[in-house]
């Protein structure tokens, strides 16, 4: 089992290398020029690249694609889409994508200065859009089939890190050198296993749980914080045991098991989440989304929220939650205030210009849900190691609630960022992280994670053998 149940993803997915190497020389030449659709808004066909995120991304009447770029390689992006519906009445349009059990919707809006030349693309499931500037051909390299060699793999593998990972800084890490010490061992010879044994050891002291490299069936490496094991199916039974005793009450259950909520004693309300994705069979984001709604519906009532039976507090349960997708989090949050606030602002890595820049930070905001129940009470969010990705923006999106919630635990584990899924020239599958999510005061939490307020530990073999719950105990005694 890997660090995390699943990870927060860029939704891409693989389309067959050699059909769509097969089109590329019909669209290295200008497509597309600025002009006015038939509503009078930009037209959005053509080509656009990408601020960041290292994409170039191609528009047609009907259809979306993506190439993938570096400054030495160009190869055949994992997102396909095809048009659904007609044009709003602000020019936005959208795609749904070829493999929609793993993607959201995708949206394409232009700018606001009329030029054509800007547009913005939003996934519904990621928190925050890309800007997009347009371009008259694609790079040059783009026209060719990129080789396969062992060195092209590495050259393409370094590159894509060297241009998008936002962290080398705050790990301590050197990417030249680590270029400089591996790439003279390259050969046309060098073999698959020696090939994938390189990559690992060029990212493995990153320690980065949104890291990972797959060839085929039988090679994987997924990264993680240096002081956390990758729980098996043992430890997730016995995580499941050791909360259920702990609560002491059934729990309602949604979304295929991962919501669950129970009344405690002392008007005490627990709720459990333990990933922010595939709360239903197809793993469809807006199922998933309904399905949350329904579970949020159930737990937030009106005699929950107000009252004299009221809830008196609230305990969310993150120690093991595999992340998933932001929005859903911030869904939750939004019946967590009476308010509106920033929970976190986004930036990228800037690939176009010095490796210590990023693009502008995006605010993301928290609304109230207006005409649903929220809850406005004394919140404890319980994390560990084990909350990692959404379950840690989600925690990071609850610190400027009011009340601020009290944090009981362990830190998070450090990975937040939306990972970019790439392919490698010979067909191997990489991911990265190239994002930061920023406090207030402008903290980015990568590597460290979120520190509780109250520490205690989480999930130990002591706990476990002795059957306690140190950190619901402490937030029972902390609302008793």
């Amino acid at each position: 089992m890997s660090l995390t149940v699943r990870r927060r993803r860029v939704p891409f997915r693989a389309v067959a290398l050699a059909l769509t190497l097969a089109a590329l020389p019909a669209m290295t030449t200008g497509t597309g020029t600025p002009g006015n659709s038939a509503s009078g808004n930009p037209s959005l066909e053509g080509l656009w690249q990408s601020t960041g995120y290292g994409t170039v991304v191609s528009v047609g009447e009907r259809r979306l694609r993506t190439y993938e770029t570096t400054r030495v390689s160009c190869l055949p992006g994992r997102l396909e889409a095809e048009r659904s519906g007609s044009s709003r009445a602000d020019g936005a349009v959208d795609f749904t994508p070829a493999d929609s059990e793993e993607a959201g919707r995708i949206t394409l809006t232009p700018g606001s200065d009329d030029s054509g030349d800007v547009i913005r693309l939003r996934f519904a499931d990621n928190a925050g859009f890309r800007t997009l500037h347009r371009v008259h051909e694609l790079p040059e390299r783009c026209g060719h089939k990129p080789p396969t060699d062992p060195r092209a793999v590495f050259d393409t593998f370094w590159q894509t890190y060297a241009e998008n990972y936002p962290s080398f800084p705050a790990k301590g890490v050197d990417w030249a050198a680590v270029r400089d010490r591996y790439r003279p061992a390259i050969t046309a010879d060098t073999t698959d296993a020696e090939l994938f044994g390189v990559l690992e050891d060029m990212i493995k002291p990153l320690h980065d749980a949104h890291t990972s490299i797959v060839a085929g069936r039988k090679q994987r490496f997924v990264g993680r914080r240096a002081d956390t094991e990758a729980p098996t199916s043992d430890t997730v039974t016995k995580i499941e045991k050791a909360t259920a005793a702990s609560v002491g009450t059934p729990q309602q259950r949604w979304g295929l098991g991962a919501i669950g909520y129970a009344d405690l004693p002392g008007r005490i309300g627990y709720l459990r989440i333990t990933r922010f994705a595939d709360f239903t069979e197809d793993g469809d984001y807006a199922r998933d989304r309904a399905e949350l709604d329904k579970a949020l519906d159930a737990v937030f009532t009106e005699p929950r929220t107000h009252g004299s039976k009221a809830l008196r507090a609230l305990v969310i349960d993150l120690r093991f939650n595999g992340g998933g997708s932001d929005p859903l989090g911030l869904r939750i949050a939004s019946r967590l205030t009476a308010r509106a606030y920033t929970a976190y602002t986004k930036q990228a890595r800037d690939n176009t210009v010095a490796a210590d820049r990023f693009t502008s930070a995006q605010p993301i905001e928290v609304s109230p849900r207006t005409g649903d129940p929220v809850y406005t009470g004394p919140l404890a969010v319980l994390t560990g190691r084990l909350t990692v990705s959404a379950g840690e923006t989600f925690t990071q999106a609850l610190m400027n609630r009011s009340p601020a919630p009290v944090r009981i635990g362990e830190n998070t584990q450090g990975a937040f960022s939306d990972t970019m899924d790439r392919v490698l020239p010979n067909g191997w599958t990489f991911t990265l992280p190239n994002e930061r999510y920023l406090a207030s005061n402008g903290r980015a939490f990568d590597g460290t994670g979120i520190a509780p307020t109250i520490r205690v530990p989480v999930f130990t073999d002591e706990d476990f053998a002795a059957r306690r719950d140190g950190a619901l105990t402490r937030a029972r005694e902390l609302f008793g």
